[in-house]
């Protein structure tokens, strides 16, 4: 697959998403640029990975609209997911399959020549000594390096990272909050949920806040983050 497609920020206007009765996301504004690392924060059940899956694509908003640059998702289809990048709580890795026939996989799947970027892939997540092990073998944070790799393979403009620190070591945490400062730097848009506030603290530019389905806060990022999280949302 060879993507053409391009843009440079992702807004969400006015974005509301019902299931039923229930209201997941309620009249949600914010924009997101090229080189930000936003830290999507907020209680379970706050509407954190409804948002991810909005942006995604995966989902269409009940009402309001999303922009990928000049474009509206709904106008864009397959060139549009060919610059997305998902990390969700479903790591969709094969168990059966090495790492590296995981990769390869994946690479051919988007259209790649897998000979060097699998490769890179395994020296980032910090891999290559067991390239050609089991997944099934791996321990819940090797498996989340190995799919956050996977969900970069093909250079996404914009990455979406649903906790991408579950189960990480202190180790595993510094390779994957070093990748994301690198993809950012590079030009890519991050936008990852997360519920540790320290890790975020030292890693997002900017915080949007979100609970019950509505947008509290969208700042700029700074110290004290947890002191602010706690003054909107009310918990420790």
């Amino acid at each position: 697959m060879t993507a053409t497609f391009d843009f440079a920020s992702v807004r969400l206007a006015d974005v509301s998403r019902h299931y039923g009765r229930r209201r997941a996301l309620s009249h949600v504004s914010f924009e997101a640029r090229s080189g930000d690392i936003v830290g999507l924060l907020g209680p379970n059940g706050a509407g954190k990975s409804t948002l991810i899956g909005l942006m995604a694509s995966l989902i269409a908003p009940t009402s309001g609209s999303i922009r990928y640059g000049e474009h509206e998702a709904r106008t864009l289809g397959a060139p549009l997911r060919a610059r997305i990048g998902l990390l969700a709580h479903e790591l969709h890795l094969y168990p059966e399959l090495s790492a590296r026939q995981n990769l390869t996989f994946f690479a051919e799947l988007y259209g790649l020549d897998p000979h060097h970027i699998v490769d890179a892939a395994l020296a980032g997540a910090g891999l290559t000594d067991r390239a050609d092990d089991e997944v099934a073998g791996f321990s819940r944070g090797m498996r989340q390096r190995l799919a956050l790799e996977r969900a970069l393979l093909h250079r996404p403009r914009l990455v979406l990272l649903d906790e991408p620190f579950t189960g990480l070591d202190d180790r595993a945490v510094t390779i994957v909050s070093d990748r994301v400062r690198r993809l950012a730097a590079e030009g890519a848009i991050v936008v990852l949920a997360t519920h540790d506030l320290d890790l975020a603290e030292d890693l997002v530019t900017r915080i949007a806040v979100v609970r019950n389905g509505r947008l509290l806060s969208d700042d700029a990022a700074g110290s004290g983050l947890r002191a602010r999280y706690r003054g909107m949302i009310g918990t420790p």
